[in-house]
């Protein structure tokens, strides 16, 4: 399933760090978003330079619109939610 804002082209899926596959099970359970395993022949972490906890938003034609990390800024902070989901809605490019 994939997991879309209502209104949008939007699709969010998470991608887990190589070294880390025994993660999977608990990272999946009870959760509709997709969830991939970073390989040695892709290695988007290394390549993309990311951080723990990074969101990156990619658009229709996979480039990077931006980046925002949810260990600095807390979802549940009204204003930090606000900042992600203007985000999400400009790279879809709803009104």
């Amino acid at each position: 399933m994939q997991t879309e804002l209502a209104g949008t082209d939007i699709v969010i899926l998470g991608i887990n760090r190589m070294g880390s596959e025994s993660q999977n099970p608990a990272a999946c359970e009870g959760k509709d978003i997709p969830w991939l395993q970073d390989t040695p022949g892709v290695a988007c972490w290394d390549l993309w330079e990311v951080t723990y906890r990074d969101v990156y938003i990619v658009g229709r034609d996979n480039e990077l619109l931006g980046v925002f990390n949810l260990t600095e800024n807390d979802l549940g902070d009204p204003a930090d939610y606000a900042a992600l989901k203007a985000m999400l809605e400009n790279a879809a490019g709803a009104p």
